[in-house]
């Protein structure tokens, strides 16, 4: 499985860019690549928001889980386009 291998770290993102940015990096993978999201709370809404969007077509896994960081491996599985013009939160 072919991975981008690369680290998005959203720590230095304002909140109401982290969603859009995961997004369009999600975006830019083909089927098999991969991305490290590193953030300081648990990304779970935003598992949350993809799921209903592009359901089956990515893998969450997490590589570490709190309390202070937490890495997420999202891989794509699939087709389909996140919209990255917006994100959940502010």
């Amino acid at each position: 499985m072919q991975s981008k291998g690369d680290i998005l770290d959203v720590t230095v993102l304002e909140p109401r860019q982290k969603h859009p940015t995961i997004f369009g990096r999600f975006n830019e993978l083909d089927i098999g690549q991969s991305f490290i999201i590193h953030n300081d709370h648990d990304p779970r809404p935003l598992y949350f928001q993809m799921e209903a969007a592009l359901p089956g077509a990515f893998r969450w896994e997490y590589e570490q889980q709190g309390p202070e960081v937490f890495r997420v491996r999202i891989t794509r599985t699939g087709d389909g386009l996140l919209d990255a013009g917006g994100g959940c939160c502010s």
